[in-house]
């Protein structure tokens, strides 16, 4: 299975946030079933969209992450536009509202 590619530091991942304007950030954890089940799904989905550029962050490796995005719960599924934030979504995830979201940001960017 393919995944995203994977973030190391905090410093990657904000980096990608600025190279890319339109980012999209999963920040997962090793031992959760729900991100394990979800992140193949919005992958997928985001074939759709080849502008939204994603990047994955285990908060497990990178616990900076929590803190830095103010992330709760996982898996956390943020969308930034030019550096601002403007989608999230967290543990429980509606796939539907999820696409019509990206194809909302996907068609005004």
């Amino acid at each position: 299975m393919n995944t995203f590619p994977q973030a190391q530091t905090i410093d990657e991942v904000v980096l990608f946030i600025e190279q890319h304007p339109l980012a999209f950030v999963y920040v997962s954890r090793e031992n959760c079933s729900v991100c394990h089940a979800v992140q193949p799904q919005v992958q997928e989905m985001l074939k759709e969209f080849p502008r939204i550029e994603p990047i994955q962050v285990s908060a497990d490796q990178v616990p900076e992450v929590a803190s830095q995005f103010t992330v709760f719960t996982v898996p956390a599924l943020l969308l930034f536009v030019e550096g601002k934030e403007v989608l999230r979504e967290a543990r429980f995830v509606v796939m539907d509202d999820l696409h019509d979201q990206f194809q909302r940001i996907a068609e005004n960017y």
